[in-house]
């Protein structure tokens, strides 16, 4: 190339170079997105546009469409888990397994924990992994890609297990169920996957919305459990799913919170000292229930998965023939609580057995919830302290269903680390705002004591270190992860063949591009920067050129191979792993495997620097 070549003015690139590598000039204007040309170019102009991590106004269209679904397919898992043995017509109700005979109240739930271990058995076993631990799970290891493999057994062994009446809770499945729905959504547009990620936090938020009818609770504990982060872009999606879900859930159950309640309140702010102890006991629960949830499923892992779901069923079953309200979702037994209609003997029996029955089905593995449990345990647990309240204070405390209320805040705020969530759940399923001020001198205790005296973490986080995960805040993986490769990646490039001649290079580097592909027949062989080349004049001869880029390749940093479906995070984590300094946007990647590149299918080069300075 000669030297006045090599000097002249780097201008605009918009050769058919570019053009060939996959540049894609989208189309503004006021009409958005539906101002393209086709479906196909209005597709690829809305995954670019949620790369960035700022897409607030196409994420937010997501959200409300991905609340619509999980609210439907959550609606259908409520329909066909709550009414089977109706149908069946071995009870008048979903909730009244009190009035099941002593043998059924044994043989059900085991023999319902035998079916779910064969069914489970049926199925290959990365199928069978289930609930909000491997929602939480694929969000940390595969971007959110959620199998539909998975959900479905969920959405089986979930009905039969709250058909059966063992001691779960519903929400477990309809997290994972309206998980599912939101990332197949995500996976069947192909959005990239820092969008899919926050759909994940959308089919959270409006799986609990539509099954509780609580969308602020829904929308909280999706970003304090499950998402971990708080920002505008991820609040407005998560909201209008919350949303959407509770509408649709509406549309079938009706308006009513889910449990009626008198608007009770403290007598005086002098019972703040004991709110602070039912605190501290009810810490105390939470973390037995935590550890032992943890400690039995690590232990029992190598049994077989019949032994362990069937076993479960049993210890359910000898549980309720003391204390059937221990079966099923117990809400008929929160209400009674709440309305102060069982003594205290019965009240701490049902605590305690509700603790080993909601230990075994967890820590042995059914397909359960395990939130449902903690309001059973927090409500009876509560309700037993405000009696003995009022026995030392027959004149001048609040009644026992109040307290029954802040033990149901203080045991889901401290097996979940969520004081918050806990907080705005109680407010919505019991309409009454009188239960916050209290509400937060009973929930921080319960958290100090399950975390910093006996070292107890957030459940489904205990249940994922257990499993070698570490599922925790950090800020910056969470700033790579809200941002995908094609919002940085450069385009800036051309291609030129490793036998070209000096003529053709210098076409090709007149174009100024910032990074040149060096290609051996379809296969990218390296990629080298420009000023690499100079001196590879026409006046020296193709042999002259054809060294000088081999020379180059010697010296090119080592690439590897990406989708540009990926987030920056999973791009770094590839760069880490390989020691390499540049990655290849490719749009086969996945499919390929491997870091070999065909020219034709590279949309654009990520470099190291660039993800060390968006991490800053």
């Amino acid at each position: 190339m000669s030297s006045q070549s090599g000097k002249q003015k780097r201008s605009k690139p918009t050769s058919a170079f570019f053009a060939r590598t996959g540049e894609t000039k989208l189309k503004s204007g006021p009409r958005g997105f539906a101002g393209y040309a086709s479906p196909r170019v209005a597709l690829e102009a809305l995954r670019a546009a949620l790369a960035r991590a700022d897409a607030l106004f196409p994420l937010s269209v997501l959200g409300l469409l991905a609340g619509v679904v999980t609210g439907v397919v959550i609606v259908a898992f409520r329909l066909a888990s709550e009414n089977a043995l109706v149908l069946a017509g071995l009870m008048d109700n979903a909730e009244n397994f009190e009035a099941l005979p002593l043998g059924w109240r044994l043989a059900l739930p085991t023999a319902g924990g035998l079916a779910i271990g064969l069914l489970f058995r049926a199925v290959r076993p990365e199928s069978r992994s289930v609930g909000p631990s491997h929602v939480m799970a694929q969000l940390a290891r595969h971007a959110g890609w959620l199998p539909w493999r998975n959900a479905a057994m969920q959405f089986v062994g979930g009905a039969v297990s709250i058909a059966c009446g063992h001691s779960v809770g519903r929400e477990g499945p309809v997290i994972h169920i309206g998980a599912t729905s939101a990332s197949l959504f995500g996976q069947w547009l192909r959005l990239p996957n820092n969008s899919i990620r926050t759909l994940i936090g959308c089919g959270v938020a409006g799986s609990i919305a539509a099954s509780f009818n609580t969308p602020i609770a829904g929308v909280v504990f999706a970003m304090e459990v499950v998402l971990l982060e708080y920002t505008l872009a991820g609040f407005a999606p998560v909201i209008l799913a919350a949303m959407a879900a509770a509408a649709v859930s509406r549309i079938v159950y009706g308006p009513d919170p889910a449990f009626t309640v008198p608007p009770l309140q403290l007598a005086s702010l002098l019972e703040l000292p004991y709110v602070v102890l039912l605190g501290v006991v009810v810490g105390c629960l939470a973390a037995a229930y935590v550890w032992g949830t943890r400690t039995l499923e690590l232990r029992s892992r190598r049994l077989p998965l019949t032994l362990r779901t069937t076993a479960a069923g049993a210890v359910t079953g000898v549980c309720a023939l003391v204390a059937p309200q221990v079966m099923g979702l117990g809400y008929d037994t929160v209400q009674s609580a709440l309305l102060g209609q069982f003594g205290l003997s019965v009240l701490v029996s049902i605590a305690l057995l509700k603790l080993v029955a909601t230990v075994a089905c967890g820590g042995l593995g059914l397909p359960g919830g395990l939130i449902g449990p903690m309001v059973v345990m927090g409500a009876t647990a509560g309700g037993a302290l405000g009696l003995v309240g009022e026995w030392l204070m027959p004149q001048g405390g609040a009644s026992a269903s109040f307290y029954a209320t802040l033990g149901v805040v203080a045991m889901m705020g401290a097996s979940l680390h969520a004081p918050l969530a806990a907080l705005m759940a109680i407010l919505e399923l019991t309409a009454n705002p009188h239960t916050l001020l209290p509400g937060m001198a009973a929930v921080i205790p319960a958290l100090l004591v399950a975390r910093s005296v006996f070292g107890q973490g957030a459940i489904f986080v205990a249940l994922l270190r257990g499993r070698g995960l570490e599922y925790r805040f950090d800020p910056v993986a969470l700033s790579l992860e809200r941002t995908g490769v094609s919002a940085t990646m450069n385009r800036r490039f051309a291609r030129a063949a490793l036998e070209a001649d000096a003529t053709v290079l210098e076409q090709v580097l007149a174009t100024a591009p910032d990074w040149l592909l060096v290609t051996q027949e379809r296969d990218v062989v390296g990629v080298v920067r420009p000023p690499a080349l100079d001196g590879a004049g026409d006046e020296a001869g193709g042999d002259a050129a054809r060294s000088a880029l081999g020379q180059a390749l010697r010296a090119a940093p080592r690439f590897i191979v990406v989708s540009p479906h990926a987030t920056l995070r999973e791009a770094m984590q590839r760069l880490d792993e390989s020691g390499a300094a540049l990655a290849l946007v490719c749009e086969d990647a996945v499919s390929r495997g491997g870091d070999n590149a065909r020219v034709e299918q590279v949309r654009g080069i990520l470099e190291r620097a660039a993800l060390d300075l968006h991490s800053r």
